[in-house]
């Protein structure tokens, strides 16, 4: 028995992670994400168009369950979950994410919309004609055949695809450390660019893109940077921009209408999407301009309207929904496939080459297959005829034999041993018999009706046609030229079996700035002790009630084209449009102030309009006693976040107040500050320094050790008392400078 400390194997942590990781990186690119150059399809896509195929789901027969076809596609070659092979059935009937949808789809298999497709138990599926090309002479021995997970079936590497699939209907995926995004093409560009590789090998891709000008989306759409192609198709990368394209029209009541007839192919599949993020652009009053969305989309294509205000710039407002809208988005390809088992950057032409080889090494397997195909059954034929000659013959062998194998050892060999035959020159004849084993079965298996003089003519037309087909067969295989001539003539009959119009417009577009369009009008923003922040008009404010306005500890009134200012007690600065607070109804919550400036765990020390801290200025005063003025100008910045004044380290604002210049010049106000151990001070604000708001400030108090300011205000002469915690505390018994720095406790 062996020992434990024998079957202990000792592994480098890092190295066997490594080697791990490695393994499944690679099967995750090989077996799952990327697809391969020649058909275009990945491992899953490949696996169920073979399942279909040996189901016999032809065009012509009748639709299937989608159960039953992920079954066998699990259950023979693809051990994965159901749920990632129907998706992957779903993805191939969508006519808007392909060009040619390879499964013709019966049922509910989703929408552009963004709705799923039904369960697979309810939908129905068959192969299409385009799948059709991919599958096309798989018994031919044209593709290797594999065990499959479980070595009880065989499957196919690949498909004989004599379509060039991976051009035509693009693809997606995303692998470990990589991602593939291939578009979809034109197929009769696809095509006419292969055929013209194929009469110019060492042709340009400039001159490839006069046949293959840019990928064309199945949603159709405007890219609107052809600039960017040409470089796209010779490194296999780049961002290409689509846009959606719109008509206008006359609406009602002398509005005009924006209708969107095509969408980016970015949002295929997501429609919803699309309209929602139009709708918000509208609710949250983003673009003024807008009166109503809505979707008149049916069977006969896209219809989106978005109704416009009157006497409003609509190229303009189109300008601005194209930068903040899904109107336009970008699609960023990479030329990324499979090769011999290497992840590839393949460019435009080098596509097309790879297919261009690929099928020039079916078409010769195919011909080698015929012509195999065609000796075999000429040995066949030749062997009839020659039998119909001596049929006489032949029938005192067959009448004279104990057995069929001594028959097809006469045929064969001119063996007569145990042979009874009614002449000797009968017997002489059998001896000369040479007949092929082949000939001898075809022989010896021939019914009687072959006898029969058309039978006789049929076979002798059939030797002829043999003839002709094998010098077909033979000329095509020993000249590169036919051959290519066969694979031109088999991708325009294609090109004509798939009469698909081009419909994405290339073009070259300026990208015009949208110049925000709206009425300025006075608002009321309403900020509660929670920080629920919302908008509304003034209209509304005054009809609240006072009970309702009492639960809204903060109440701005400012014009909607100024921003709302948040400073905390970290120092920092942050600034909302009016146009992004949500314009809610009175009883709404309205959305947390955090959502609308990223506020982390801060505290809120002052909300205020910027055209009043413009005119102003603030009074700064730090925990640990530092203290200062900044002008309002100081904050005048298109950033959304700055930081509103220097704080040292774990020191922070306990005390920020608005003053105005009258305040400061006349108001003869009263600087009043508290401390922790109740220590106070009050002293003149003229004395205070105005300072940039990167200053520190000046030291305002002195504070023992452990103590810090909790308080900090500016109070104006005639005030006699304020509130601080909940307590009114008197103004006029705060001490002042020197008795404070002696230590002396304030009146609370």
């Amino acid at each position: 028995m062996k020992k434990q400390e024998d079957s202990i194997v000792q592994l480098d942590f890092s190295e066997e992670m490594r080697n791990s990781f490695l393994d499944y990186a690679v099967s995750v690119i090989i077996e799952r994400a990327l697809p391969d150059v020649r058909d275009g399809l990945k491992p899953v896509q490949r696996r169920i168009l073979y399942a279909m195929n040996e189901l016999g789901l032809d065009p012509k027969k009748p639709h299937r369950k989608s159960a039953r076809i992920v079954g066998d596609t699990m259950g023979k070659f693809h051990p994965h979950g159901d749920s990632s092979i129907y998706d992957a059935l779903v993805h191939m009937t969508e006519d808007y994410s392909l060009s040619l949808p390879l499964v013709d789809g019966h049922g509910n298999f989703g929408s552009i919309d963004g709705d799923s497709a039904a369960a697979m138990r309810y939908t129905e599926a068959r192969l299409s004609e385009a799948a059709m090309t991919m599958l096309e002479n798989l018994d031919n021995g044209l593709v290797e055949f594999i065990p499959n997970f479980d070595d009880s079936e065989k499957e196919p590497t690949v498909l004989p695809a004599t379509l060039p699939n991976l051009l035509i209907n693009g693809t997606t995926g995303i692998a470990v450390g990589m991602a593939t995004n291939i578009p979809p093409h034109n197929p009769g560009e696809v095509i006419d660019g292969v055929i013209a590789y194929m009469d110019k090998k060492n042709i340009s891709i400039d001159e490839l893109m006069t046949y293959i000008p840019g990928p064309d989306f199945p949603t159709g759409g405007i890219i609107i940077n052809s600039e960017v192609l040409p470089s796209i198709y010779e490194t296999g990368e780049g961002k290409i921009k689509v846009r959606a394209k719109t008509e206008i029209e006359n609406g009602e009541s002398g509005r005009k209408n924006i209708v969107i007839t095509e969408i980016p192919y970015t949002v295929a599949g997501n429609k919803t999407r699309l309209l929602e993020t139009l709708v918000a652009l509208m609710k949250d009053k983003v673009f003024d301009e807008i009166y109503d969305v809505r979707d008149e989309s049916s069977k006969e294509g896209i219809r989106i309207v978005i109704e416009v205000k009157k006497d409003r710039d609509i190229d303009n407002l189109l300008n601005g929904l194209y930068r903040k809208s899904l109107l336009e988005d970008t699609y960023g390809v990479n030329l990324l496939a499979v090769k011999e088992q290497q992840p590839i950057t393949f460019n435009l032409k080098t596509l097309i080459e790879e297919f261009v080889e690929f099928q020039i090494e079916l078409y010769t397997k195919e011909y080698n297959y015929l012509l195999d195909k065609a000796k075999k059954r000429q040995e066949i034929v030749e062997g009839l005829l020659r039998a119909t000659d001596i049929i006489d013959l032949i029938i005192e062998i067959l009448r004279g034999s104990a057995s069929v194998k001594q028959a097809k050892g006469c045929l064969i060999f001119g063996d007569i041993t145990g042979i009874k035959f009614k002449t000797q020159e009968s017997r002489m004849l059998a001896t000369g018999l040479n007949f092929t084993e082949r000939q001898a079965d075809a022989i010896l298996a021939m019914p009687l009706s072959r006898l029969i003089g058309l039978e006789i003519l049929k076979l002798q037309e059939e030797a002829q046609l043999l003839l002709d087909q094998l010098a077909e067969y033979e000329k095509v295989l020993s000249n590169d030229k036919e051959l290519q001539k066969v694979i031109k003539k088999k991708l325009k009959e294609y090109k004509a079996l798939f009469p698909v119009g081009r419909h994405t417009k290339i073009a070259s577009l300026n990208v015009s700035e949208y110049v925000e369009e709206f009425k300025q009008e006075e608002i009321v923003i309403l900020i509660d002790r929670f920080g629920y922040t919302k908008c509304i008009d003034t209209a509304a404010f005054t009809r609240a009630g006072e009970e309702t306005v009492k639960e809204y500890t903060h109440i701005i009134t400012m014009q909607n084209t100024d921003k709302l200012c948040v400073f905390t007690s970290a120092g920092n600065l942050f600034q909302v449009k009016a146009m992004a607070v949500p314009r809610c109804k009175l009883k709404e919550k309205g959305t947390l102030i955090h959502n609308l400036c990223k506020l982390g765990k801060e505290d809120v020390l002052l909300y205020m309009s910027f055209d009043k801290l413009f005119e102003s200025q603030l009074l700064f005063t730090t925990k640990s006693g530092f203290i200062k003025l900044v002008s309002g100008s100081e904050f005048e910045t298109n950033r959304i976040q700055i930081a509103s004044t220097k704080l040292d380290t774990a020191d922070e604002l306990v005390g920020i107040t608005p003053l105005t210049a009258q305040e400061i010049l006349h108001g003869n106000q009263k600087v009043i500050l508290l401390t922790d151990k109740g220590l106070s001070l009050g002293f003149p604000l003229e004395e205070v320094p105005e300072m940039k708001k990167t200053g520190r400030g000046v030291k305002a108090i002195t504070l023992e050790k452990k103590d810090f300011l909790v308080y900090a205000q500016a109070v104006g002469p005639q005030q006699d008392a304020f509130e601080f915690k909940g307590k009114l505390l008197s103004s006029k018994k705060i001490r002042n400078r020197k008795r404070a720095a002696k230590g002396q406790n304030a009146s609370l």
